[in-house]
C-alpha cells in the first residue's frame, strides 16, 4: 500500500489524537526505513487493515546515540521529516516522535508500557523487531513486552531480522558504510528505494551560472556521511515536479580550496527558473567520479560537460526499484 500524504507528525504522546487510539503501533528508531524496517512496518499496516484501525509509528527524537554520545554525531539516513514522508507513503496515519533524553532513558520498562503504550497511545497491537529493548538498563525485552501485552490487553508481534539475497542482515550501519564509499546503488538495494536528501535551496556565488551550469545549492548537515563526488540524480521541487540532473557533493576545491564547507550543488537538466528558498529533494542514482581539483576553470567546464553526458545516459536507463521508489524518485503513486 502506498499513500502520497506525509504521516501526521506528533511530538508528544500526550497529544495522541483520540481517533488513533486503539490502533496498531510499530515501535523502533527506523533510521533509513530500509527493507528490514519495512518488513516490520508491513506487519503493522496489515494488522491495522485487517482490524479496521489506525496504523501509527512510535519513534524517538533525537537519535538515542546523539544523547549518549553527543561528541559523535549520527549520520541520519532519514531525518525526522523525511522519515514521516516515507511512513506516509507506506500507509501510516501518524508518527509519534517521542522526545528522547536521559530522563526518558531512565524510565522503567513498566512505566513505558503503562504510561505510554497503554496509557497515552491506548494500543491494541504492538509490532516491533525481535531484538527491541526498552526501559532503564534495557530491562524491557521482547519476552517482557509480550507478557506485558497479556496483562494490559494488547497483542504483540515480533518480526525476525530481514536478510538480503545473500542472507546478510539488512541494517542502517550497512547502508551508512555503502554511502560512505559512494555506493549509492548498493544502498538503494538495501533501502528498497534510492537514498535522498532534502534541504532549502540557498543563494551561492552564482559561479555556475557564468560557466553555463547554474546549480541549486544545498547545505547538508556536517555529519552527512555520503562520499564527496559527482552523482547522477533526480531532483524534486517543492511543487512535486521532477528533473534529471548531475550533482556535486563536496568542498569545491577548484574554486574554494580544500577547507571549504560541504555543499551539494545540483545542475538540473532542461530547467530554467528560480529555486531559491524552496525545500527540495535530491535522489542519488549513481556515482560518476570522485571530486577533483582542476588547475583552472576551463578543464573544469570540459569535465562538467562529460559528467552531464554520463549522467543523462545513466538516468535514461533507470526504472523504479519498488512502489516506494516510484513515489520518491519518480512521483508515481500507486
Amino acid at each position: 500500500m502506498v499513500k502520497q500524504a506525509m504521516a501526521q507528525r506528533l511530538y508528544d504522546a500526550s497529544r495522541f489524537p483520540a481517533e488513533f487510539k486503539g490502533g496498531v503501533v510499530a515501535i523502533g528508531n527506523f533510521d533509513g526505513v530500509h527493507r528490514g524496517h519495512q518488513a516490520v512496518l508491513a506487519q503493522a499496516t496489515l494488522a491495522a487493515e485487517a482490524d479496521g484501525v489506525s496504523a501509527c509509528v512510535l519513534t524517538f527524537e533525537p537519535h538515542p546515540r546523539t544523547v549518549f554520545r553527543p561528541d559523535e554525531p549520527v549520520f541520519r539516513i532519514t531525518p525526522a521529516a523525511m522519515k514521516a514522508a516515507i511512513l506516509g507513503h507506506l500507509g501510516f496515519d501518524a508518527v509519534v516522535e517521542h522526545p528522547f533524553d536521559r530522563v526518558f532513558s531512565s524510565q522503567s520498562a513498566h512505566d513505558f508500557v503503562t504510561g505510554i503504550l497503554s496509557g497515552k497511545l491506548g494500543v491494541r497491537h504492538v509490532v516491533t523487531g525481535y531484538d527491541f529493548h526498552f526501559g532503564k538498563g534495557r530491562e524491557g525485552n521482547p519476552e517482557y513486552l509480550t507478557q506485558a501485552g497479556e496483562r494490559h490487553g494488547f497483542d504483540v508481534t515480533l518480526v525476525d531480522a530481514f536478510r538480503d539475497e545473500n542472507a546478510d542482515v539488512v541494517s542502517s550501519s550497512r547502508i551508512r558504510r555503502a554511502l560512505a564509499l559512494g555506493e549509492v546503488g548498493e544502498a538503494a538495494g538495501l533501502l528498497g528505494y534510492r537514498y535522498a536528501v532534502s534541504a532549502e535551496v540557498l543563494h551561492g556565488k552564482k559561479l555556475g551560472r557564468t560557466l553555463g551550469y547554474p546549480t541549486a545549492n544545498m547545505a547538508l548537515p556536517s555529519e552527512t556521511g555520503l562520499l564527496p563526488g559527482i552523482y547522477a540524480v533526480r531532483f524534486r521541487r517543492a511543487d512535486g515536479k521532477f528533473y534529471d540532473g548531475v550533482a556535486s557533493f563536496g568542498r569545491r576545491p577548484t574554486v574554494d580550496g580544500d577547507d571549504a564547507a560541504l555543499l551539494l550543488e545540483t545542475y538540473l537538466f532542461d530547467f530554467s527558473g528560480d529555486l531559491y528558498g524552496e525545500t527540495c529533494s535530491v535522489c542519488f542514482v549513481s556515482w560518476l567520479r570522485g571530486e577533483e581539483k582542476f588547475d583552472s576553470l576551463e578543464p573544469l567546464v570540459a569535465q562538467m560537460k562529460l559528467d552531464e553526458a554520463e549522467a543523462r545516459a545513466a538516468l535514461g536507463a533507470i526504472t523504479p526499484l519498488s512502489s516506494l521508489d516510484a513515489a520518491m524518485t519518480f512521483g508515481v503513486v500507486a
